[in-house]
């Protein structure tokens, strides 16, 4: 608890300081450079123990999967672990002739299955069994887990990666004595992944969507939300993708994306520990710059068309009633994103946000309430989202009306200077915090790095919330929180 106390109190102390001050400071232990090939590298030095995190990042993401195939982004993220032709495989010619030969079946089977009505039923079951079986022969040369193997046995920790909207991140925590062995491994999987055991790791992840989304009312409810909200956009998909497109995924698809997506120039590599970076640097040269450069891929084109009236969708389902209400708002670098940021904080900062304590503390309507800022991307247009549960007893109407309340009242009544200040201390608390350790550093880093164009923003934003005024509070909330601009789904049981 004394630790804790003095934890807090330093921290508390550095949200008071001067972050200009603090971002010289921090500058001095900070390496940048880019590789002829594109690949950027944000090096932070952090002596303190000898451990060393890496932070991979991809500026691609679920918005970018193709139409038809919605959750390829997510389908390479687990490719990118089977390994490579030196790592992963008793037999390398071998295994890639074998995986050829299922490619050849498979092209059969769906030649045949496309036939329609046509098509030989005694042909499709004959070709599926041969299918079965090349599977079969291609998964005796591998030596699965091998690639994940390695980096443990040497002491990898937090090994892991995630596919977001707008991105993927690949990531774990090396020794640093191990630093050489991180660059081989990783850029191996960049430069020349194998995509082994294809089909059955398509099955893993139709089997994710199933347990996320398909047996989980609350993962219909978001599916829901981004699929009333959005008509045009991409963010209109679910990030694990349709159940039809995961199961017609094959394995040119995710060769193609891997090519047009995993350029150097589309990528940028955070490393913070104990590391030296000239060191970084020379193995930098060695290892990734014989990965060939690349078109940068075009961004996302499509447009949202203007919500011109409130939207609704109900999900039925025996589970605890939920509600979901997203005004659509503008991209990151909007000059309101900040001022949002602060609204999140003043609606939804623990028990002291007006939310918690106007539903759930004194009316006692919800068990539980809140804000977010962003979702479910932040690169493109997209929403400010609230939540409700209701109370035992109490219906969601009972809460909708209290919190719609609230939000208009940010219309008409000024945020008094206490409420503001703390939101503020709240927020650049909420900062140090992420920036404490060195995988949290890390990622930060890349994730500004993409979005401004300067890992730098992730201190100078500080200002911004500084700048945000009461006035500024009222006006975004009279801009954004409009009927028609919202769109609401519940999780409700059938009558």
């Amino acid at each position: 608890m004394k630790s804790f106390i003095i934890a807090t109190a330093v921290t508390l102390a550095w949200a008071g300081s001067s972050f200009s001050q603090s971002l010289k400071e921090f500058e001095k232990k900070v390496t940048e450079f880019t590789l002829s090939n594109g690949l950027h590298f944000i090096i932070v030095e952090r002596h303190d123990a000898p451990v060393v995190a890496f932070n991979s990042y991809a500026n691609v993401g679920a918005v970018d999967d193709p139409s038809g195939k919605t959750g390829l982004a997510h389908m390479f993220e687990h490719m990118a672990f089977k390994g490579t032709a030196n790592i992963g495989s008793s037999n390398w010619p071998l295994e890639k002739a074998a995986m050829q030969k299922i490619e050849n079946a498979y092209d059969e089977l769906q030649n045949e299955q496309n036939k329609g009505v046509q098509a030989d039923k005694a042909k499709i079951a004959q070709l599926q069994t041969r299918l079965r079986e090349e599977i079969e022969a291609a998964d005796k040369f591998v030596i699965p887990n091998l690639y994940t193997e390695i980096i443990e046995e040497n002491g990898g920790e937090g090994l892991n990666a995630q596919t977001a909207m707008d991105s993927t991140q690949f990531f774990y925590e090396f020794p640093s004595n191990r630093l050489e062995l991180w660059f081989l491994l990783e850029s191996e999987r960049f430069y020349a992944p194998v995509f082994r055991e294809f089909y059955k790791e398509r099955s893993v992840v139709r089997e994710e969507r199933r347990m996320s989304v398909e047996s989980n009312p609350q993962g219909q409810l978001s599916e829901a939300l981004s699929a009333t909200a959005f008509e045009a956009h991409p963010y209109h998909n679910p990030p694990v993708g349709w159940s039809s497109d995961i199961e017609s995924f094959r394995l040119a698809d995710a060769i193609a994306f891997y090519k047009k997506y995993y350029v150097p120039s589309n990528l940028s590599i955070a490393i913070v520990g104990d590391v030296d970076p000239k060191e970084a640097r020379r193995l930098a040269d060695r290892y990734f710059a014989i990965i060939p450069a690349g078109p940068d891929p075009a961004p996302v084109h499509t447009v949202e068309p203007i919500q011109k009236g409130e939207r609704e969708a109900t999900v039925t389902s025996p589970a605890q009633p939920v509600e979901l209400i997203g005004y659509k708002r503008p991209d990151e670098r909007s000059e309101d994103d900040a001022v949002l940021d602060v609204v999140t904080e003043i609606l939804s900062s623990g028990r002291t946000g007006l939310i918690f304590k106007e539903l759930v503390r004194d009316k006692q309507v919800a068990l539980d309430a809140g804000a977010v800022p962003s979702i479910p991307g932040t690169k493109y247009p997209n929403l400010f989202l609230l939540y409700l549960v209701p109370n035992q007893g109490k219906s969601l109407a009972e809460c909708e009306k209290p919190l719609l309340s609230i939000l208009e009242r940010l219309k008409t009544q000024k945020i008094d200077d206490a409420t503001l200040k703390r939101v503020k201390t709240k927020l650049r608390a909420d900062l140090i915090e992420r920036l404490d350790s060195n995988a949290g550093l890390a990622s930060e880093l890349n994730a500004y790095y993409w979005a401004y164009g300067d890992w730098r923003r992730l201190f100078t934003e500080l200002d911004e919330y500084d700048r945000v005024t009461a006035e500024d509070v009222e006006r975004v909330a009279g801009k954004y929180f409009i009927p028609e601009a919202r769109t609401t789904v519940r999780l409700a049981q059938e009558k």
